[in-house]
């Protein structure tokens, strides 16, 4: 593997994020610690030797940042690094002894002495100094797998959450027309049949989608403002086939700034109208009910009527399908819709879901 080199100021700071305190402060100690080894041997102070360790152990390090910033094209930047170390450990070994004989390197190797501390010296960082530089690499590529990992897993989330949304966004899209056309489908039979009340619902469908239409939109909304919604399309209901639908609405306490998905109440209440109370001669009732279970806190919301049931082959129509789809992508896979029939005949559709406190918190603040 080869590599390039950085633009200059990039390599510069990459320099300057290598030599740390916490590798200028270990390589302090390492030389202190060698200098105490080492100081049996020699015959100069014991100050004298830190000075010469600290010294080759900050020209090593730095020759360790360089080497990582201006890696060779023909090695990988982790040989490059090894192999500063080692060329540089004889170079600093023979630079911190210049100093004792005045720059005069003949004088160093006319003493036996120095020759033998330098050899000392030199073999002792060439047999430490290496192993620190791959256990600093080792470190170094450890850190940057979980910091890529950590991208990766970051990333993932930010595009599930972007493909969740959009998936939610079309899925209200299809909501929206069909929730309207039925709705207005129920305007054009009352102006067709010449009924009366034609006029007055036609006004309250205009205050009640003045209402609505701006929720559609919305990407969350609140318990109370859903059955707030359903209560208002219930009375139109009533308006249109007074004789025929009776309903009531039951919210235990406590439970109004839960957030909660916009139309889902909505959308069991049509259906219920539509498919239950609609094709019965007799009519029916509708009785929603919000209630929270005891045992583990879920959140229980009730459409049940009483209107022709369902039919053993029936299956999800598309406001339900859709429903229970857009339920999983905002409460989570735990969230669920059921069907079950009422006896003598009906049919109850239940919402149940654990409602997620922040939101709720957040959804009371805000309410």
């Amino acid at each position: 593997m080869t590599t390039t080199s950085q633009p200059p100021r990039a390599a510069l700071q990459a320099v300057l994020d290598a030599v740390n305190w916490r590798r200028a402060a270990l390589a302090v100690l390492l030389a202190v610690v060698a200098a105490a080894v080492l100081n049996p041997f020699f015959a100069v102070p014991f100050e004298v030797l830190v000075g010469r360790m600290v010294f080759i152990a900050a020209f090593l390090l730095v020759a360790f940042a360089v080497a990582g910033a201006w890696p060779p094209r023909w090695v990988p930047a982790w040989l490059a690094q090894v192999l500063a170390v080692v060329i540089a450990a004889p170079i600093a070994a023979l630079l911190a002894y210049l100093p004792s004989v005045g720059g005069d390197l003949t004088k160093m190797l006319a003493h036996e002495g120095r020759v033998l501390g330098f050899i000392y010296i030199t073999l002792t960082v060439l047999v430490i100094a290496p192993l620190l530089a791959l256990g600093a690499l080792y470190r170094q590529r450890d850190a940057q797998a979980r910091t890529a990992q950590l991208a990766f897993a970051l990333e993932r989330s930010t595009l599930e959450k972007e493909a969740l949304d959009a998936r939610l966004r079309v899925l209200q899209a299809q909501v929206e027309p069909h929730f309207l056309f039925n709705t207005l489908a129920n305007v054009q039979a009352l102006v067709e049949s010449g009924s009366p009340q034609a006029g007055p619902v036609l006004k309250s469908l205009i205050s009640y989608l003045r209402a609505a239409v701006p929720k559609l939109h919305t990407q969350a909304s609140t318990l109370a403002a859903e059955v707030s919604l359903a209560r208002s399309y219930l009375e139109l209901m009533q308006m249109r086939m007074p004789d025929r639908l009776q309903f009531s609405i039951d919210v235990a306490a406590g439970l109004d700034g839960i957030e909660f998905l916009p139309l889902s109440i909505l959308t069991l209440v049509e259906n219920a109208v539509r498919h239950g109370i609609d094709p019965s001669e007799r009519g029916g009732r509708i009785d929603v009910s919000v209630q929270r279970e005891a045992g583990n806190g879920a959140i229980r919301v009730t459409v049940a009527d009483s209107g022709v049931g369902m039919d053993v082959s029936a299956v999800f129509g598309i406001g339900l399908a859709n429903l229970e789809s857009r339920l999983r992508g905002f409460f989570g896979s735990s969230a669920r819709l059921e069907l079950r029939e009422v006896e003598p005949h009906g049919l109850s559709a239940e919402i149940v879901f654990k409602p997620d406190e922040s939101r709720q918190a957040s959804a009371g603040a805000t309410s």
